[in-house]
């Protein structure tokens, strides 16, 4: 089966939402700036509505995406030295999906007879509130709340720090562009007190080939992720995409130390996106990017953390140096105002 028909057939269309003027919020901002720009592109946090949630839990569990397990497998390694270090009273976890990695941090906490508050910040709202009841289950003990948000738009959310350990795990940082890094990390830092911490999950570079394999899974579930964005504009913003005219691409770009995923017309076209004021005229070829993944080494870290208030203090890896969870700790004499 092709990844367009595995798309195609397992969407859940929902009924447009009426746009017949432009919208004022903040899709529809975003998409009007960003269709408009010489290369068009969508933001990539709005792959996660509700289904892009679902499909991005099933991406992490295919036989070509190793970032997940070995992440995991390097927190279970390493989460009482983390947890020994950082002392935490509060846990938040940025963009925490389903919250699956919280638990061995959570475990570690309790065996070091500290006492945890737990904050997950998140887009989708639906996915908060099931992973606020999940860890109250699992995790009595813990004072679990959820915040629906953006980052770094809305941080300041989540009040002052202090005894904080801030997670932003599943190389989520890598979606960032790396000119936009060390703002946004300066951002986070001002959310943390000095000695608060923040642990970063990154995928290093390594070979192009399973690089690539991992955004271009022969299920085609990453496919169906990608083309489930349009969906959203479909139903959001009243556009008339169709998804059977555009395939999903995911290229390793060296020079930039990135993988660049896109949609790419198969066909000339012209889309009508009403709800942000947007018609956009395609040529068979022509691509829409959805989403960056950069690939980190430890120098590339060290030097975007210049700075922004943050100090690398641990830096733990998998055996074949394929991932890394790396301990960054707001420095007591640092002002980051950017």
């Amino acid at each position: 089966m092709t990844h367009e028909a595995t798309a195609q057939e397992s969407s859940e269309p929902d009924p447009p939402r009426d746009s017949s003027k432009i919208l004022d919020t903040p899709l529809a901002r975003d998409v009007a700036t960003s269709l408009r720009g010489e290369r068009p592109s969508i933001p990539c946090r709005y792959l996660y509505d509700d289904r892009g949630s679902r499909l991005f839990d099933e991406i992490t569990l295919q036989p070509e995406y190793y970032l997940t397990r070995t992440e995991e497998a390097i927190l279970e390694q390493h989460a009482d030295a983390i947890v020994a270090r950082a002392a935490p009273h509060e846990l938040v976890e940025l963009g925490s999906g389903t919250g699956k990695k919280v638990p061995t941090l959570l475990q570690a906490v309790k065996r070091a007879g500290m006492p945890a508050k737990l904050v997950l910040f998140e887009i989708n709202a639906a996915m908060i509130n099931a992973s606020v009841a999940r860890v109250k289950r699992e995790h009595p003990e813990v004072q679990v709340t959820g915040v629906v948000g953006t980052f770094p738009d809305e941080l300041q959310r989540l009040g002052p720090g202090g005894d904080r350990l801030v997670l932003f795990l599943g190389s989520t940082l890598g979606n960032q562009h790396p000119a936009q890094v060390p703002g946004f990390l300066t951002r986070v830092a001002q959310q943390m007190h000095p000695g608060d911490d923040l642990l970063l999950g990154l995928d290093l570079v390594k070979d192009p080939a399973r690089l690539e394999a991992a955004y271009n899974d022969a299920a085609g579930v990453t496919a169906s992720f990608s083309l489930n964005l349009l969906s959203v504009l479909n139903r959001e913003l009243g556009a008339d995409f169709d998804a059977s005219a555009f395939e999903h691409v995911a290229v390793w770009e060296a020079e930039s130390s990135w993988i660049r995923i896109a949609l790419r017309a198969r066909r000339d076209q012209h889309v009508r996106v009403p709800g942000a004021g947007v018609e956009l005229r395609l040529r068979a070829g022509q691509e829409i990017q959805t989403e960056v993944s950069c690939k980190y080494t430890r120098p590339m870290l060290e030097q975007r953390l210049a700075g922004t208030g943050l100090a690398l203090d641990q830096w733990h890896t998998d055996a074949h140096e394929d991932f890394a969870v790396a301990l960054l700790r707001r420095e007591a004499d640092a002002d980051p105002t950017r």
